[in-house]
């Protein structure tokens, strides 16, 4: 009975010991004790052109968001590590022109219909430069993987916001305001736009 305290205790020394040691880590960390021995960074970069794409989606909505975001991640032993940061992200709706071929330009007398493709979401992101790690805990093992879940858990929020906000519905808004008007003037015809469903 006597070991079994004994050992028990030793590991509960134990565990305080390492969580004094992940507090420490933590307060180094956080304070940026460890930058002062930095003197500068190296960069050595070699681009090459992949690949060039033509492109003919019309941007014609942005919406642009701003989030704070609590990510954990959860640990069986260890304490739970967690990341909150600061996100400014951003997603476009736009309508892709190259998917308009000549049969979906119909005149009659004084007047265009033009059928469009209908509005997508055509990009989604967050904005890095505007975006911030606004503070960690117990990540000491490894931060950038639980600062890249949060970031990736963020991209998609984006997404899933500017669909639920309406985005294609604005798109659709945007090209009556912007294309119409145009198309009459090059034309001197009444346009009308329809979306393919």
């Amino acid at each position: 009975m006597t070991r079994l305290i004994n050992a028990l205790f030793r590991l509960f020394l134990i565990a305080v010991l390492v969580a004094g040691l992940i507090a420490i880590w933590e307060q180094i960390r956080g304070n940026s004790l460890l930058s002062r021995f930095r003197r500068g960074d190296n960069t050595t970069q070699r681009i090459v052109l992949k690949e060039i794409t033509a492109l003919g989606k019309l941007e014609l909505v942005k919406y642009t968001f701003k989030d704070i975001v609590e990510h954990e991640q959860v640990n069986t032993f260890l304490p739970n590590a967690n990341a909150i940061l600061i996100v400014e992200g951003e997603a476009t709706g736009c309508i892709d022109l190259t998917r308009i071929s000549a049969t979906d330009i119909v005149a009659e007398g004084d007047s265009i219909t033009v059928q469009l493709p209908k509005p997508e979401l055509c990009s989604w992101k967050i904005n890095h430069d505007r975006s911030r790690v606004y503070d960690t805990h117990f990540s000491f093992l490894d931060q950038s993987q639980l600062v890249s879940d949060a970031y990736r858990k963020a991209e998609r929020q984006v997404r899933q916001s500017a669909l639920d906000g309406g985005i294609l519905n604005q798109t659709r808004q945007n090209a009556n305001q912007i294309l119409r008007p145009m198309l009459e003037r090059i034309s001197g015809k009444k346009v009308g736009l329809a979306f393919r469903e």
